[in-house]
């Protein structure tokens, strides 16, 4: 089972990106359960959501203590000791950043995925929520998924254009992570 984790703020889609990702993953036989923790509910303020995926029915929906995946949409967190805590050994972290290479380490980290969400969305939607793009991104990146089940799942929070925009920054997501592995 993947234990997955995800630190935002209110207004970048962070629950929307755990729940797209249960239903991907519910597409190709899978399971996943998506589940959010708010604390003040408003634009701006810190937001965690978790996702537990696996090809076991997933009973549990508590919050997640010990993820083995981290996925960071406000960059702004990425130095947070919440995003950190718990880290397990051998982890995965995913990160919407705008420059190159990442000052990022944790003696827990074997792979470390960044991107300019942001400027992916506000190019291809308008609009600068980076939630499809990191979708995108967390199949290339861990391999958990291929593509085809993560635009089929958009199609549960998306219709007619939005829809195909959001499959393309999805796609771009996808395709422009970059990697480092530790």
């Amino acid at each position: 089972m993947s234990e997955v984790r995800f630190h935002g703020r209110g207004g970048q889609g962070v629950v929307t990106t755990s729940k797209i990702l249960a239903s991907a993953f519910s597409r190709t036989g899978q399971y996943g359960a998506s589940f959010p923790m708010f604390g003040f509910e408003r634009r701006g303020a810190p937001v965690t959501a978790f996702g537990r995926f696996s090809n076991k029915p997933v009973r549990e929906k508590t919050q997640i203590y010990e993820p083995d995946i981290l996925v960071v949409l406000d960059p702004s967190q990425q130095d947070s000791p919440a995003v950190f805590q718990g880290l397990v050994k051998d982890s995965i972290m995913l990160i919407n950043h705008p420059g190159k290479n990442p000052d990022i380490f944790h003696k827990n980290l074997i792979k470390l995925g960044y991107l300019d969400a942001n400027k992916i969305a506000l190019k291809t939607i308008g609009l600068a929520i980076p939630n499809t793009c990191i979708v995108g991104a967390f199949a290339s990146l861990t391999g958990l998924l291929g593509f085809e089940p993560i635009a089929e799942g958009l199609s549960d929070y998306f219709s007619g254009s939005k829809l195909e925009k959001n499959i393309i920054c999805a796609k771009r997501g996808f395709d422009e992570v970059n990697v480092i592995n530790f």
